[in-house]
């Protein structure tokens, strides 16, 4: 586990889900993965905790999403900037800058592939206190058909740099963090990855989010018993055991056991 996690300009920094129905999503996530809710805000928001320390997010889906969906953000200095460079560089803005308290600010935007993710700024920002352990994300990953103009945008809007690794995964590396340094099969400095994805899957290019369980089995058990479904039974991967689960309202997560861990 993470035990005291800061973040550098760039990194992934939340993840969030959008539900139609908070109060479903809540009865999901909750027993699924151990996680305690926050009252919910003004707005509904409910901040998911584990063993106290914030992990995650649902808030209210938008009228045209029908389903829920989970959402990376990323810890950016200035906004504005961010807004300027998404833009430049052919990506869309898609909801914000939004103001919230302590004088937060985020936004949704898209990738010049159409994949979502999320941005926040602010001198004290909503952010994840725990990583790498069993209930707590674990990593986020890029699907996208380009991964040239992949690599082109994320460099110019959070200087990453992409690193292809075996299998054709690629490594998001950001000079100066540490977020995965407890990691035993990743170096210090990678934040993300990225895999191509085949435009005629049918699968559109999106941030997959990733949270760790300590036996992949037995949760993909407890996802079906909670009412969501198995879009991947576990399988094993080089030092995985994975799988895939849609929520009840179609939100899709996924999870990882560290095999030997």
């Amino acid at each position: 586990m993470t035990h005291a996690v800061s973040y550098v300009p760039g990194e992934p920094c939340w993840i969030e889900s959008l539900q139609p129905d908070l109060e479903a999503a809540v009865a999901f996530y909750g027993p699924l993965f151990g996680w305690e809710f926050d009252d919910p805000t003004v707005l509904g928001y409910r901040v998911a905790r584990l063993g106290g320390r914030p992990v995650a997010g649902v808030g209210q889906a938008p009228p045209m999403l029908d389903r829920g969906a989970w959402a990376t953000y990323f810890l950016v200095d200035d906004l504005d900037t961010t807004v300027g460079l998404v833009g430049e560089s052919g990506g869309t803005r898609l909801v914000g800058p939004v103001e919230g308290g302590d004088g937060e600010r985020t936004a949704l935007f898209a990738d010049p592939s159409g994949a979502p993710f999320g941005v926040r700024a602010g001198s004290a920002p909503l952010a994840a206190g725990v990583l790498d352990a069993p209930g707590a994300w674990q990593m986020s990953a890029l699907h996208t058909p380009d991964m040239a103009a992949a690599e082109r945008f994320y460099a110019t809007v959070f200087g990453w740099r992409l690193e292809m690794a075996p299998a054709g995964i690629g490594l998001w590396r950001l000079a100066g963090s540490t977020r995965r340094a407890t990691h035993p099969t990743l170096p210090d400095d990678v934040v993300a990855v990225a895999t191509g994805a085949d435009p005629a899957s049918g699968v559109p290019p999106h941030w997959a989010v990733n949270v760790q369980v300590s036996d992949t089995n037995a949760v993909a058990r407890r996802v079906v018993e909670l009412g969501g479904s198995l879009l991947m039974p576990p399988t094993d991967a080089p030092g995985f055991r994975n799988a895939v689960l849609a929520d009840p309202s179609g939100g899709v997560l996924a999870i990882s056991q560290v095999i030997g861990s």
